[in-house]
């Protein structure tokens, strides 16, 4: 495919990046905000740049302007820096802890969470041998409706939410086990309100049965879902106690709070 962008225009790409990234610098070495004149004063660019570029920010919530002719940093910079902490965070505390539990069970293990409408797999323990084919590697998404740590999420949302989310979704299904409908989808939300955890009864992958746990900041937001897939005949509901402990020992290194799920509401089953 050709490059749409000259030599010239690429320069001018980058340039821009340079200097929205100095702005930014700038702001975040001042608590208080920052005039328009020290800010073209300290990055050396003319005002009228600085102003065209501080703008531009301003509408993508990266700055914020405090009043007339001052910025700061703004409230989306938090945002994304609370993502890619609790990223980060949950993958370092959960690989040990998910090792064991696949000790435990000898199942494919998955740590995931929430982006837009789907779920992103960011780390795995499983063993080649284990019998089960990976049908997506770390890195790969799956439809929130379709999995258990989808539902998970959705659980947390309001129900003009969920709703929101199934005109967007349309929820299409992957096989004859999914669900498509929203009055079955929130039946099912339902459930995992109730007990606390959720399951996929093959609705993603024919075969391939999942329960998931919820994994909460030290905010008690829920940030990844940790989640057993197995061969359909294989699950066993005794792992379900396993990975609710694992999961609640995720959240208390992040400082969190334990899962919703209690122990002894594990021994109720959904059929």
């Amino acid at each position: 495919m050709k490059n749409l962008l000259t030599p010239d225009s690429n320069k001018t790409a980058i340039q821009v990046i340079e200097r929205m990234t100095s702005l930014l610098d700038v702001l975040a070495r001042h608590p208080d905000p920052v005039s328009l004149k020290e800010l073209a004063h300290l990055t050396c660019l003319h005002p009228s740049t600085a102003h065209r570029i501080l703008n531009d920010m301003v509408l993508k919530r990266l700055v914020e302007r405090s009043e007339p002719g001052a910025y700061r940093l703004g409230m989306r910079l938090l945002e994304l820096g609370n993502i890619v902490k609790s990223r980060l965070n949950v993958r370092e505390a959960a690989l040990g802890l998910m090792r064991s539990l696949y000790r435990q069970t000898f199942q494919t293990i998955n740590l995931s969470v929430r982006q837009g409408d789907e779920i992103v797999y960011i780390d795995r323990a499983f063993s080649e041998r284990s019998g089960m084919q990976v049908v997506r590697a770390v890195g790969g998404r799956a439809p929130l409706h379709l999995t258990s740590t989808g539902k998970l999420f959705l659980s947390v949302d309001d129900p003009a939410t969920v709703c929101a989310y199934a005109a967007r979704t349309g929820l299409a299904g992957h096989n004859r086990n999914s669900i498509t409908n929203l009055a079955k989808l929130e039946q099912d939300l339902d459930h995992v309100r109730l007990r606390g955890y959720a399951r996929d009864n093959e609705e993603l992958e024919l075969g391939v049965r999942c329960m998931a746990a919820g994994i909460y900041d030290d905010g008690g937001k829920l940030v990844a879902g940790l989640s057993i897939s197995a061969p359909a005949d294989r699950l066993q509901e005794a792992w379900l106690n396993d990975l609710i402990e694992t999961a609640n020992r995720i959240s208390v290194a992040l400082g969190g709070s334990q899962a919703q799920a209690s122990i002894d509401q594990t021994k109720q089953i959904i059929k």
